[in-house]
């Protein structure tokens, strides 16, 4: 196992990168930093910059614009770095699938590793999309 997927059980570092979000999700990351939810006691901390991340959390559509963006931060992360869709905009383009703007889901402009769901996803739903990563990846190390 790399050393990069062994600290993924201690820590994990994330960037958020916002692709054109109505900012529903990015109150609800707000919330999971907070004392009630208290992510950073398991090691979960936003970072300001994606040359520190080991994973990339994106909430939004993604549209003309952000699609060029993202693929330049990916290319900028230290590998591997996971690629969490956060929900249902950045996900299946659920609200916005409609509009002149939306090009496509998240999907299909880089690979995901993690789905979490929900308008806006709660932060228990945002933790545990974070541990079945860790877990999934520890599983595909180990198998």
């Amino acid at each position: 196992m790399s050393l990069k997927l062994k600290a993924l059980t201690k820590s994990i570092w994330v960037f958020h990168l916002a692709a054109s979000p109505c900012n529903n999700c990015d109150i609800e990351i707000l919330d999971l930093l907070t004392p009630r939810f208290d992510v950073e006691r398991f090691g979960i901390q936003l970072v300001g910059s994606v040359r520190h991340a080991d994973a990339i959390l994106v909430t939004g559509s993604m549209n003309r614009k952000a699609r060029i963006r993202l693929k330049r931060v990916i290319k900028q992360a230290p590998q591997p770095c996971f690629v969490i869709a956060l929900g249902n905009c950045a996900c299946t383009c659920e609200m916005f699938g409609n509009s002149y703007n939306q090009m496509m889901p998240l999907d299909e402009v880089v690979p995901v590793n993690a789905y979490i769901a929900g308008c806006p996803p709660k932060p228990e739903a945002m933790i545990m999309g974070v541990v079945a990563l860790i877990q999934a990846t520890l599983a595909g190390a180990k198998g």
